[in-house]
């Protein structure tokens, strides 16, 4: 739900204003809060706002674009997290009651949840195949130092220019100079140096990878409640074939009974079929 292109000071998003994406959008202002130092002021509340930007520059040295990586990663993994959740708390349940009583109703309203963990696990699936292909090449994630890039093209910023904006003030002279220093040092580093991203990527992919593994638990345990219903079924097929066999040998039964009653029936001699005289007789003594 989240679509957003990132460079190396800006975070273009797509439908900022959609209720799903404003928090996003919330958390990115927090975050990536950025206060202008200008040059050239000399007043006490100017020294005041660059004191605290520096101080809060200290405490966050990541790039610019890796706490925005940060904020969309932690959004789309919570997300995926909380439907999971949602998932399990009505699949447990259902799939239960499924095993205690088999009806349509028990039964579509497994097809709803399975349809609806479908698309969840080919989301989460996605997430993880792209991060996991992420830490697997170092060249892609050094690909992703936008602000390295960005440094190596231009002139670094030196200490002591810092330190010669503001004349007046050598404590926030040297703080400005420690952290133009931090920051240069993170920012343009070793080309091959990674380990920064890779450690951002590798606490979401563990993340990720728990959200994977908790559909899996629940693909399982519908499989395993689809075998037990299987297993039912089997059994009352079972039932039906023995009542089938029941009903045919009594009435193979019954059928013997007729047979024997017929031979005997065909063997028993009728003398007045052939002695009509005695039968005209009898008649005749009755008329």
């Amino acid at each position: 739900h989240i679509k957003a292109i990132i460079i190396a000071k800006e975070v273009l998003l797509r439908d900022p204003s959609d209720i799903n994406v404003i928090p996003v959008v919330e958390e990115l202002q927090r975050r990536l809060a950025v206060n202008a130092i200008c040059q050239g002021q000399d007043d006490a509340e100017e020294y005041s706002h660059v004191q605290n930007d520096v101080e809060a520059g200290e405490d966050d040295e990541s790039p610019f674009e890796f706490r925005a990586v940060e904020v969309a990663l932690e959004a789309i993994c919570s997300f995926l997290a909380a439907r999971t959740t949602e998932l399990e708390t009505a699949a447990y349940p259902a799939l239960d009651e499924l095993t205690s009583k088999i009806s349509s109703r028990n039964l579509d309203r497994v097809r709803k949840l399975k349809s609806a963990m479908t698309r969840l696990t080919s989301r989460v699936q996605k997430v993880r195949d792209e991060l996991e292909q992420l830490l697997d090449d170092d060249d892609d994630m050094a690909d992703l130092y936008l602000s390295r890039k960005q440094v190596g093209a231009s002139s670094p910023i030196s200490g002591s220019g810092a330190q010669n904006w503001f004349p007046a003030s050598p404590t926030i002279g040297s703080k400005i100079s420690r952290a133009s220093r931090v920051s240069v040092a993170t920012v343009r580093g070793d080309e091959d140096d990674v380990e920064e991203l890779e450690m951002l990527l590798e606490a979401y992919f563990m993340q990720i990878d728990g959200t994977l593994n908790k559909l899996t638990t629940l693909w399982e345990y519908i499989d395993d409640t689809e075998d037990y219903i299987n297993i039912q079924l089997d059994n009352h097929r079972n039932q039906l074939i023995q009542l089938e066999l029941f009903l045919s040998s009594g009435t193979v039964c019954l059928s013997i009974y007729s047979l024997v009653a017929g031979i005997f029936g065909v063997n028993i001699p009728y003398d007045w079929n052939t002695n009509h005289g005695y039968m005209f007789k009898w008649i005749g003594l009755n008329l």
